[in-house]
């Protein structure tokens, strides 16, 4: 596998191809894996993570997005979690669709992943993914997630802060209350804003969040036309409001440490089981009377 410099040094020139081959070396755990990401060397640059409902625009928001970064002339690194092919598992590429402008631009990488049946809106590498895109010299890394609904909170747990895009349809309060999403936002954006009663939408959102949130997590609300790109400054300065703000609190930060240190343990743990050893005996042993899976399962801790 090419070092990080010489993946760095490409994505200073536009030149993704080292990069691409690091992603899929990842992705496929190939034999010399654990030393290659052992060997990276990560910034502090944020994660922001966008989710939320299928059709609420998140894709277009995130287009939106980097045609601000661009102009700017800062790198962005995209990574679009799109469902499974039930025939060859690889990403349906929906995703790109909306970012056509971008994904041979120099100052942008796009990649689609495909989520492989892992649960939570994300790939299972996607820990590992995010740590060599702050490593490759990119100042924004955006992660939008597969976009299946009310089950894709893990983002939370990647993202510095987590976008819940909605709209004006998502719901009366009560189903909103009982949306995991709704717990995880650092900030909403009810997006296609300009469709009737949006504004009685974010009304009752804003009531929701002031008795629902804790002082020291209020999400923010933003209003955005995405097509248009409405909205989309302030949804940035409310961004980088909430990343300077978590910057200082040093406690949050750790936490967000300790459960990818925790989530790392687990899948290093899971390597570790002989699978199929364990079909066999499970197949052997479950068929005797008063089978007990605790005891069974001890045996390969």
């Amino acid at each position: 596998m090419h070092s990080i410099s010489d993946i760095k040094q490409g994505v200073v020139k536009g030149d993704f191809l080292l990069l691409a081959k690091a992603i899929s070396f990842i992705e496929n755990n190939a034999e010399g894996n654990t030393g290659f990401l052992e060997a990276l060397a990560p910034t502090n640059i944020p994660i922001i993570g966008v989710t939320g409902p299928p059709g609420a625009g998140k894709s277009t928001l995130i287009n939106a997005l980097i045609s601000t970064w661009v102009k700017e002339g800062k790198k962005v690194a995209v990574l679009s979690v799109d469902p499974s092919s039930p025939f060859h598992q690889g990403a349906i590429l929906g995703d790109r669709i909306r970012m056509k402008d971008w994904y041979l631009h120099a100052q942008v990488y796009i990649r689609s992943l495909a989520a492989r049946g892992h649960l939570g809106g994300l790939n299972s590498a996607m820990l590992s993914l995010t740590t060599l895109m702050q490593s490759a010299g990119f100042d924004y890394i955006v992660v939008e997630t597969v976009g299946v609904g009310q089950s894709e909170v893990e983002i939370a747990s990647l993202a510095d802060t987590t976008v819940v895009v909605l709209v004006p349809e998502a719901g009366d309060e009560v189903q909103m209350m009982k949306s995991g999403l709704m717990e995880i936002a650092n900030v909403f954006v009810v997006n296609k804003s300009d469709r009737p009663n949006a504004q009685i939408f974010v009304n009752h959102l804003k009531q929701m969040i002031a008795e629902n949130a804790s002082a020291q997590n209020t999400p923010q609300v933003v209003s955005t036309i995405a097509t248009e790109r409405e909205g989309i400054a302030e949804l940035l300065n409310v961004i980088t409001a909430h990343q300077l703000a978590l910057h200082d609190d040093g406690a949050q930060k750790n936490e967000m440490l300790f459960t990818k240190v925790m989530q790392l343990i687990m899948a290093s743990k899971m390597n570790q089981v002989d699978v199929e050893k364990l079909k066999l005996n499970l197949a052997s042993e479950s068929t005797k009377a008063h089978f007990n899976i605790f005891k069974f399962a001890q045996k390969f801790y």
